[in-house]
């Protein structure tokens, strides 16, 4: 049976403009490119008035995603950095937070790696022993950095968000919320 192609149609639900894709999917998608605009893709069985319903119940969020990603353009303005420049930077960063976490980790630094993430900081990956940071991150403030840096290395201790984890990083970084509000 030969494949369907994708159907592309422009609508609007709750004042919100959006794409919307039919195409070969399990459940519908919700995306906030770079750009602000929204993106919605469906299952050829779901129906364009399922997806206006859901563009609409989650119109709140969206909006606020849209400011987030728009915030986050006008910050992103600033050239990126190379990966090695970037690299680096956080290897310096990881190297000075690492004692700390020296003993949890049978004294084998993680691996640290960059790679351009639009909606992480950092990543932990515990099983492969690494941690990877995103390229904007760069361009935050040092203050921001660290607290990054330091939340990473926080999920070799504990993995995931729970109070536990938020006390080893309150331990580290007393001030640590308000370094997290400089990533906002």
């Amino acid at each position: 049976m030969p494949q369907r192609k994708p159907e592309v149609t422009l609508r609007a639900a709750a004042g919100i403009p959006y794409e919307l894709t039919r195409k070969k999917v399990k459940r519908l998608n919700l995306h906030i490119r770079r750009d602000g605009t929204v993106a919605v893709s469906i299952p050829w069985s779901y129906t364009a008035e399922a997806a206006d319903a859901f563009v609409a119940e989650q119109a709140r969020w969206i909006q606020e995603a849209i400011a987030r990603q728009l915030r986050r353009n006008a910050r992103d303005g600033q050239p990126l950095p190379s990966k090695a420049e970037a690299l680096a930077c956080f290897t310096a960063m990881s190297d000075k937070v690492y004692p700390a976490f020296a003993e949890v980790l049978g004294g084998q630094k993680p691996t640290i790696k960059v790679r351009d993430m639009t909606s992480k900081w950092g990543v932990c990956y515990m099983s492969k022993r690494q941690i990877t940071f995103a390229l904007q991150l760069y361009n935050m403030p040092p203050a921001a950095q660290i607290y990054v840096v330091v939340h990473e290395y926080c999920h070799f201790l504990q993995p995931n968000h729970s109070p536990a984890f938020w006390a080893e990083v309150a331990r580290l970084l007393p001030d640590w919320k308000e370094r997290r509000k400089l990533l906002k």
